[in-house]
């Protein structure tokens, strides 16, 4: 699934090629999304200035003079530039044609993600109102997540999952955050010091701002804006490294399932 770097990236891929743009068409080749695209959806978007696209957790936001588009990339989806004379790819199912020529593809080959436009403002749509602060903002510190973690006997790596907590460290990134910080993925997180909290803390926004850097993750399908894969995979010490001797200490790698989701951890450089 793209995880927020994969969103910021594709956010910071998107924002050159709609600066300044209006909307000039919008053609809907495939309708049931996660939610159906509802009829009308191609009518509020035709014709709107595009005014800004910003990222909250893992959705993009597309601004314009008439309301917010939001969209989810879904478990393996891409929205990326396109020339409109090149043939459509399998799964391209939304095109938006923009006032200077080029197009904005949505393929999505599971139909996991969704497109939505807010007429009021987002941060109050469902889908973003009761979501945690973002790892990267000044909010999300060693004291928030301490506090949060108090009298919770959760496992720290499925804490960290939560969106309600904090947004966008997902499976990837909060394996890899906890082999920086030292700390196993199965300890319980009301048992944290604050010393090991504030050392997980610095590991995700480390670990993040590395996947940014380069693009993000691709393991199987995500690609950017521009089409490119991602090349933290190429960094990573532990996720799908199971079996592999430790990148620190050459112990194997060990692999369990914790919530559902494979969790890689190094058992002598995480206590």
């Amino acid at each position: 699934m793209p995880e927020l770097p994969e969103v910021e990236t594709t956010c910071r891929g998107l924002a050159p090629l709609l600066d300044g743009q209006r909307i000039a068409a919008v053609l809907v080749h495939e309708r049931r999304l996660r939610w159906p695209l509802p009829h009308g959806f191609e009518q509020a978007l035709t014709g709107r200035r595009l005014l800004a696209v910003r990222r909250r957790a893992k959705y993009l936001l597309i601004d314009t003079d008439g309301g917010t588009l939001l969209v989810h990339l879904g478990m393996s989806g891409s929205l990326r530039g396109a020339d409109p004379a090149t043939p459509r790819k399998t799964h391209d199912h939304v095109e938006i044609v923009l006032s200077s020529g080029r197009c904005l593809r949505f393929n999505d080959p599971r139909r996991f993600g969704s497109m939505h436009v807010v007429a009021g403002d987002p941060a109050l749509h469902p889908l973003l109102a009761h979501l945690g602060p973002e790892p990267l903002s000044d909010d999300f510190d060693a004291h928030y997540l301490h506090g949060r973690t108090r009298g919770r006997r959760v496992a720290i790596k499925l804490l960290l999952m939560n969106a309600q907590i904090v947004v966008g460290v997902g499976n990837i990134y909060a394996s890899e955050a906890l082999f920086h910080a030292g700390v196993a993925p199965g300890r319980a997180a009301g048992r944290l010091s604050h010393a090991e909290v504030a050392r997980i803390v610095a590991a995700i926004r480390q670990v993040l701002a590395a996947a940014i850097k380069v693009g993000g993750t691709t393991l199987r399908d995500y690609v950017n804006a521009d089409g490119a894969p991602g090349y933290f995979s190429q960094k990573l010490y532990v996720y799908e490294r199971a079996d592999e001797p430790c990148r620190r200490c050459a112990t194997p790698v060990r692999h369990r399932v914790q919530g559902q989701r494979s969790t890689y951890w190094c058992p002598t450089c995480q206590r």
